[in-house]
């Protein structure tokens, strides 16, 4: 049988529209392909099963991405994030890549994961899922200035890291 669609629950055609946007952010947030999964099919679960509170919010995809948001968070303070130890992994061959974009990305890649997690959320979610600071800052449960000023210093960084000028430790990013 079935699980019954609860009489407030969000539309489910909206969901599954949300899911490609939501597995790039997970991918970003976990970097795994098989954590992200999980962590989409968590936020997808917790949208679903609380869809009494789907009431009052407007918008989706915000709602969606707040709750991603606060699932990882709780997941890094918990400690239950999974973690491999280094030693434990195969030697790795080093192989020259194919193509220059390959390295651009490997780049973009490193220089993205070498930013601070706040600044980093802020870029990828205006950046990337296109969305407005009004709904970046309520889908962090931050302040709109907070927002701007943490998206100027990821883009300086990132312009830093991408440069490959040294950057000094990151001072707090509100």
């Amino acid at each position: 049988m079935a699980a019954a669609r609860p009489p407030t629950a969000p539309d489910p055609a909206e969901l599954l529209a949300s899911l490609p946007r939501l597995r790039r952010y997970a991918r970003v947030l976990r970097r795994n392909r098989e954590d992200a999964d999980d962590l989409v099919q968590d936020t997808l679960e917790r949208a679903w099963t609380r869809a009494g509170l789907w009431q009052g919010v407007g918008d989706m995809r915000g709602w969606l991405f707040s709750i991603m948001h606060n699932l990882h968070v709780d997941a890094l303070r918990r400690g239950r994030l999974d973690t491999v130890d280094l030693d434990e992994l195969p030697a790795e061959v080093p192989v020259a890549p194919a193509h220059p974009l390959r390295l651009a990305l490997r780049d973009l890649d490193a220089a993205l994961a070498a930013l601070p997690a706040e600044q980093r959320d802020v870029l990828l979610l205006t950046a990337l899922d296109g969305m407005a600071y009004a709904e970046v800052a309520q889908a962090l449960g931050v302040p709109i200035g907070t927002v701007m000023s943490r998206l100027s210093r990821g883009r300086e960084r990132l312009r830093g890291l991408m440069d490959g000028a040294a950057i000094r430790s990151p001072g707090p990013s509100f």
